[in-house]
C-alpha cells in the first residue's frame, strides 16, 4: 500500500514536472516563432520602405521630367503666340498708317468737292436766272404766235402731232412694202426652186387611207351569233377590245366605234377570225382577241423597223420604232400619219441636201416630228412638246429634239434644220387632196375668215376662195388710199395668224377700184 501511494505520488510529481517542462518548451517555441515573425515583419517593412523610396524617387524623376517638358512646350507656345501678337501688332500699325493716309486723302477730296459744289451752286443760280429769262421770252413768243395764228399752243401741237402721225404711218407702210418686195425679189426665186424640186423628187402618193370602222358580213344571220345569248358575246368582245360594237338594221354591216384606231383594227381582225372560224363564245373571243393584239403589236414593230430601213435611219430606240409603227393606224385630217411623216422625212432630206445641212438629222427629225400624237398616256400638252421630251428621253441629237419641239412654234428654233421640218410639214399637209375636213368646220373657217376681214374699217366686201387659201377683200376707193390698202392687207394677215388655226397659208388680196364716170350730152 505505501508502495502504491509512492508510485502514484511519484507519477503525479512526474506528470506535473512533465507538464511544466512541456509548457516551458511550448512557451519557448512560441517565443521563437514570434521573434521569427517579428523579424520577418521587420524585413518586409524594411524592404517595403526601400522599394517605396525607390518608386517615389522614380515617380519624382518622371514628374520632374514631365514638368520640364510641359514647361518647355509652354514656353515654345508662348513664344509662338508672342511672335504672332508682334506680327499682328505690326500689321495693325501698318493698317493704321494706311488708314490715316486714306483719311487724309478723303479729307483732301472732300475739300475739293466742297469747292466744286460751291462753284456748281453758283453756276446753277446763274442757269436758273437764264432759264427764267428764256421762259419769259418763250411765253412772249408763244403769245405773239397765238395772236398771229389764232390757235393756242395745245391746239397747234395736236394738229402737228396728227399730221406727223399720218405722214409717219404712210411712210412706214410704204417702207414696209418696199422691204417686203425687195425680200421677195431676192429670196422667193431660190426658195421656190428648192421647194418645187423637193416636191418633184419626193413624188409622194396622194391617196388618203382611212381607218376601217365598218365590218362587212355575208348575211344578217351572223349578227345573231355575234350578239350571242342575251348579248354575252358582244359584251365580251367590247370588254376585250375596248371599243363599242353597234349592231343595227344596217344590212350586212356591223359598225365598230372607238377613238383608238389600233383598238378598232384589233376588233375588226378579231371579228373576221371569229366569223371565219364559226365558234363564237366568250372564252373563244378572249383567246382570239389576245392573239390578234399580239399580232398587231408585232406588226407595229415590223412596220416601224421597215420604215426606218426604207428611209435609211439607223440607231432608233425600240420605243421610238414602236411609236413610228403606231403612226400607221393614226390619221390627221384624213391624212395617214405614217405616210405624212415619211413624206416630211423625204422632203427634209432633199431640202437639207440642197442647202448643205445635215441630211441624216433632217430626215430623222422629219420622221419623228409627230411622235407626240401616238403616246399611249396622251397628257394635256401640245404634241410637239411631248415629241421633243420623248426624243430627249431616248437620247436623240439636240438638233433633232429642237426641230420636233419647234415645228409648231411651241419652242424657240435653235437648230438649222428646225425651219426645214416646219416648212416640209406645211408642204405635206397643204397639198390639194392631202387632207380632208368636216364640212361644218370647213364652212365655219371660211365664215371666220370673211368676218375677220369685214371687221376692218374701209372694207366693203370680202370673199374666201381657193378652199379658204385666198381671201379677196374689196375696199372703198374714196376712203382708202393705195398705201392704206397695203396696210389693211398686212393687218388682216396678222390678225388671222393670231386668232385662227388653218393648214398651210392664206393669201390676202386687197382690191381698190376707182371709177370716174361722166356723160357727154
Amino acid at each position: 500500500m505505501p508502495n502504491i501511494l509512492y508510485i502514484i505520488v511519484t507519477a503525479v510529481v512526474a506528470l506535473g514536472v512533465g507538464v511544466y517542462i512541456g509548457r516551458s518548451l511550448l512557451q519557448k517555441v512560441y517565443k521563437q516563432q514570434e521573434d521569427a515573425a517579428r523579424q520577418r515583419a521587420k524585413n518586409i517593412i524594411r524592404e517595403a520602405e526601400i522599394n517605396g523610396e525607390s518608386i517615389m524617387k522614380d515617380r519624382i524623376l518622371e514628374a520632374k521630367e514631365k514638368s520640364l517638358k510641359l514647361k518647355s512646350e509652354f514656353e515654345d507656345e508662348m513664344n509662338k503666340k508672342k511672335n504672332i501678337i508682334i506680327q499682328n501688332e505690326n500689321k495693325v500699325k501698318q493698317r493704321e498708317q494706311h488708314v490715316s493716309k486714306q483719311m487724309e486723302e478723303v479729307k483732301r477730296k472732300e475739300n475739293e468737292l466742297h469747292k466744286e459744289k460751291e462753284h456748281l451752286n453758283t453756276q446753277l443760280e446763274h442757269l436758273k436766272k437764264r432759264k427764267d429769262e428764256v421762259e419769259q421770252q418763250h411765253e412772249e413768243v408763244v403769245g405773239q404766235l397765238e395772236k398771229i395764228a389764232g390757235l393756242t399752243a395745245a391746239e397747234a401741237r395736236e394738229q402737228l402731232v396728227e399730221a406727223l402721225k399720218n405722214e409717219a404711218q404712210t411712210q412706214a407702210s410704204s417702207h414696209i412694202k418696199d422691204i417686203v418686195a425687195q425680200a421677195k425679189l431676192t429670196a422667193t426665186k431660190e426658195a421656190k426652186k428648192i421647194v418645187i424640186e423637193t416636191i418633184q423628187r419626193t413624188a409622194a402618193e396622194h391617196a388618203i387611207e382611212n381607218c376601217v370602222s365598218v365590218f362587212n358580213i355575208e348575211s344578217d344571220d351572223i349578227k345573231g351569233k355575234i350578239i350571242g345569248r342575251e348579248g354575252r358575246n358582244i359584251r365580251a368582245l367590247e370588254a376585250a377590245t375596248g371599243v363599242e360594237i353597234i349592231v343595227d338594221d344596217t344590212p350586212e354591216a356591223i359598225i365598230i366605234s372607238g377613238f383608238d384606231p389600233v383598238r378598232r383594227e384589233i376588233a375588226r381582225l378579231s371579228l373576221h377570225r371569229l366569223v371565219a372560224d364559226g365558234r363564237i363564245h366568250p372564252a373563244r373571243i378572249e383567246e382570239v382577241v389576245s392573239k390578234t393584239r399580239k399580232n398587231i403589236e408585232e406588226e407595229i414593230v415590223e412596220i416601224g423597223e421597215r420604215t426606218a430601213i426604207d428611209l435609211g435611219i439607223h440607231g432608233l430606240h425600240p420605243e421610238l420604232i414602236k411609236m413610228v409603227g403606231r403612226m400607221r393606224f393614226r390619221s390627221s385630217y384624213g391624212q395617214n400619219l405614217l405616210q405624212h411623216s415619211r413624206e416630211v422625212a423625204n422632203l427634209c432630206a432633199t431640202m437639207a441636201a440642197e442647202l448643205g445641212l445635215n441630211v441624216k438629222h433632217a430626215k430623222r427629225a422629219g420622221l419623228l416630228h409627230d411622235i407626240g400624237k401616238v403616246t399611249p398616256d396622251e397628257p394635256e400638252l401640245p404634241h410637239a412638246i411631248i415629241g421633243m421630251e420623248l426624243a430627249k428621253k431616248y437620247k436623240e441629237h439636240p438638233d433633232v429634239c429642237n426641230a420636233i419641239g419647234a415645228h409648231h412654234d411651241e419652242v424657240e428654233m435653235t437648230a438649222m434644220i428646225s425651219p426645214l421640218v416646219q416648212a416640209c410639214d406645211a408642204i405635206s399637209g397643204s397639198r390639194p387632196g392631202a387632207r380632208r375636213e368636216i364640212m361644218e368646220s370647213y364652212i365655219k373657217r371660211l365664215k371666220e375668215l370673211e368676218e375677220t376681214a369685214i371687221s376692218f374699217e374701209g372694207v366693203n366686201q370680202c370673199y374666201a376662195i381657193q378652199a379658204g387659201r385666198e381671201l379677196r377683200v374689196m375696199v372703198d376707193a374714196d376712203n382708202v388710199s393705195d398705201d392704206k390698202a397695203a396696210q389693211i392687207s398686212f393687218d388682216i394677215s396678222q390678225k388671222i395668224e393670231k386668232e385662227m388655226q388653218y393648214p398651210g397659208q392664206i393669201k390676202i388680196t386687197v382690191i381698190r377700184e376707182m371709177r370716174a364716170i361722166s356723160y357727154a350730152k
